[in-house]
């Protein structure tokens, strides 16, 4: 890239600080920071510690991870080993690692946005701040953090398509498309793209534009790389023969008014993985924007600003609507169409959102001096509402990563037990498997997308009078069972209980036969079970600690 003006220079610079210090207190507190605990601490955290000392990394196709679900749980479950993120978790302490990770995600995010707008979307001295200020808030929105680059890169992508389109490629280009495939996924946003991309190539062939096969090569060139490094999830959809837990999984379950209510939802809201938080600004901005281009008859100027707003409603219908009964009979002949979630074309909507609310701006600019003043406040307004999105403010009820992961306590409990931790096996009531997996236990329970369907039948045992007193988990857990966690009726969807908790278990009704016979002879439980005889439980010792968040109440089987 190449900075032609002081004030681009500067405006930069500025950029570079306020990114700085919206990751700053990720690396100043480490693990005394506050950060998202859903598919986060809860999942992807442990999943890489326990991947990293598994001695698996580079097991085969059809290994299996011991610690988890009794060796069940398949190597390819935790992905490659050729996505810089797992080495990162490998090489660096979680929270250094963590930090990093959201570096080069948002300072990727910021650069690529502002590529795509100076070079494609908003060319012009004229509209820098608005490159540079649209490129901020895009980097500084609450992306899935596991998701790396899935959504946050692709503007860098784009750019890079785009210039390969329009005869400009370079080697910076085809660097771009191939660095990518090793820090995002093709399930959780590239794949979409890729596809998105070749319907852009089609739609230029139908219109007479020629076959252009230099953009379609370098769209099986990215295709082909991200193929070679998730070869794990490949041979898993195409050649695993065993039924999993994603046979399980039934999407199509709305009626029309529920999911049209859900297309409004998402239109306005979002999604907790791809999070824009554009509903009070940039909403408006582009309504503003489509009010000017319909009153002033704007049609042609503004085509590319109409494609994005029509494209945004789009991605969320088509969203909201995945989810509509009306597909059953096409899922029970097509079952990938349950296996595979396509509902996941709304992940394009971080790219297109911000692209359009750029855009959106340089109309409202175009207005007059008073409307330029509010297109420069409303790219301000976004930044400082997106700055107290920071982790650290929005979870700042939630444990730190260390009062989650409660090491201390755990090191405790695994001295108290006085045998190997691969002897014997664990499950958890009212806290995270991820907990106990990070902390080097051998669990029967745990939250993966992708495991044995017959280990979840076998699991369901343990639970079955539970879920037959509470219809959400039963529903939960049989239509899709992800998290296959001993939920009880009383606790229902409840998986963090802290150490303040004054709740009681008083009607559990586990079958413990079954529990021991999957080898469990601990339970980790966050409250009291009143009935725990019942159960063949009995109490052997209570935990508790100043820097953990749980009390642990260590129940082992008669």
């Amino acid at each position: 890239m190449v900075i032609e003006t002081k004030k681009e220079r500067r405006l930069i610079l500025f950029a570079l600080i306020v990114l700085a210090i919206y990751l700053s207190p990720l690396f100043i507190l480490q693990e005394n920071a506050h950060i998202r605990v859903h598919d986060n601490l809860d999942s992807n955290l442990a999943w890489y510690k326990v991947l990293a000392k598994s001695g698996a990394m580079f097991g085969a196709v059809n290994g299996a991870i011991p610690q988890i679900i009794n060796g069940q749980l398949s190597r390819n479950a935790f992905g490659t080993e050729y996505s810089f993120i797992v080495w990162l978790y490998t090489l660096f302490p979680t929270m250094t690692a963590y930090a990093l990770s959201q570096a080069l995600t948002r300072i990727v995010a910021f650069f690529g946005m502002y590529l795509l707008l100076k070079k494609h979307l908003l060319p012009g001295e004229r509209w820098l701040l608005l490159q540079i200020g649209a490129s901020l808030a895009f980097a500084l929105t609450p992306f899935w953090p596991s998701g790396m680059l899935s959504t946050l890169g692709m503007p860098l992508a784009l750019w890079a398509f785009l210039n390969i389109r329009n005869g400009a490629g370079t080697w910076k280009e085809y660097l771009v498309l191939t660095f990518i495939p090793f820090y995002a996924s093709i399930v959780l946003g590239f794949f979409f793209f890729l596809s998105a991309m070749g319907i852009v190539w089609l739609w230029d062939v139908l219109r007479g534009k020629g076959w252009n096969l230099r953009f379609l090569l370098s769209i099986g060139y990215m295709t082909i790389i991200f193929v070679l490094v998730e070869y794990r999830l490949v041979y898993s959809f195409l050649f695993s023969k065993e039924p999993n837990s994603r046979d399980e999984y039934f999407h199509a379950n709305l009626p029309f008014w529920r999911a049209a209510r859900l297309f409004i939802k998402n239109y306005l809201l979002g999604h907790t993985h791809v999070m824009t938080l554009h509903t009070l600004l940039i909403v408006p901005a582009t309504f503003i924007a489509i009010y000017f281009v319909y009153s002033k008859k704007l049609w042609q100027q503004e085509k590319l600003f109409i494609l994005l707003f029509g494209l945004n409603i789009l991605l969320s219908l088509w969203y909201a609507f995945w989810f509509y009964e009306g597909w059953l009979p096409l899922t029970k002949k097509f079952h990938f169409m349950d296996t595979f979630n396509f509902a996941r074309y709304h992940f394009l909507r971080p790219l297109v959102i911000y692209a359009s609310f750029a855009l959106a701006l340089k109309i409202i600019s175009l207005q007059g001096i008073n409307w330029a003043k509010m297109a420069k406040w409303l790219i301000v307004l976004q930044i400082v509402f997106l700055g107290f999105w920071n982790d650290e403010i929005v979870y700042k009820d939630k444990p730190t990563v260390k009062e989650f992961f409660a090491e201390d306590i755990f090191h405790d409990i695994k001295e108290h037990i006085g045998q190997k931790q691969e002897d014997y096996r664990i499950a958890s009531i009212g806290i995270h498997p991820a907990v106990a997996q990070y902390n080097g236990f051998y669990t029967i329970d745990t939250y993966n997308n992708f495991y044995p369907l017959s280990y979840k039948h076998q699991f369901r045992k343990i639970i079955e009078k539970e879920l037959a007193k509470n219809k959400t988990i039963r529903k939960y857990f049989d239509k899709w069972g992800g998290r296959c966690y001993i939920f009880t009726a009383q606790l229902g969807k409840k998986y963090m209980l802290k150490k303040d908790s004054k709740r009681h278990l008083k009607n559990l009704e586990l079958n413990t036969d079954v529990f021991k016979d999957m080898g469990g002879r601990y339970i980790f439980s966050a409250i009291p079970i009143d009935n725990a005889e019942q159960n063949q439980l009995m109490l052997d010792k209570v935990f508790v600690s100043k820097t953990a968040a749980w009390k642990i109440y260590l129940y082992k089987t008669l």
